[in-house]
């Protein structure tokens, strides 16, 4: 997996304060992405063991109240191997500290996806531009949902 960032003390991907990582490959090529220098899968940097250290290193602050990953998209097929193994990592090291992922899946494709329930909330769906909101929380446009995983694995409903 590459990755173009890791970004720390952010607020603008999830609540509160987090550490965002975002990684390489999108496929959906949302017409006015916000971030198409991360679609093709072969740009940035090698997620190697530095950048492991380095995220780890930014997560250990108290003050971090979780990890943001996005891109790209995470759960493009060939990211969810390592993404799916360092939520794992998250979760153990960090148990109070929340998970957030942005996919431009759609839940009902991606809620049986092994290791999904690891995450805690996911921003879902692709960005069209036609229905751009600047007015609406985590998300671009009022197609997309922000998915309580939990919940709404639990109570087979979709909280947004």
């Amino acid at each position: 997996m590459n990755y173009h960032d890791i970004t720390k003390e952010d607020m603008l991907n999830g609540e509160g304060i987090r550490v965002v990582l975002w990684v390489s490959g999108c496929e959906h090529h949302c017409k006015n992405c916000q971030n198409p220098i991360t679609w093709d899968k072969n740009c940035g940097l090698p997620f190697d063991k530095d950048a492991e250290d380095e995220l780890f290193e930014a997560l250990n602050k108290p003050y971090i109240d979780g990890i943001t990953f996005s891109g790209g998209d995470p759960l493009m097929p060939y990211n969810r191997s390592d993404v799916f193994r360092l939520i794992k990592k998250c979760r153990k090291l960090y148990p109070d500290k929340t998970i957030w992922l942005y996919t431009g899946y759609n839940w009902e494709d991606i809620k049986e996806l092994d290791g999904i329930s690891d995450i805690d909330v996911i921003a879902e769906g692709r960005f069209i531009e036609e229905l751009k909101d600047s007015n609406l929380e985590w998300v671009g446009s009022s197609n997309q949902r922000i998915i309580r995983v939990k919940e709404s694995l639990n109570d087979h409903i979709i909280l947004y």
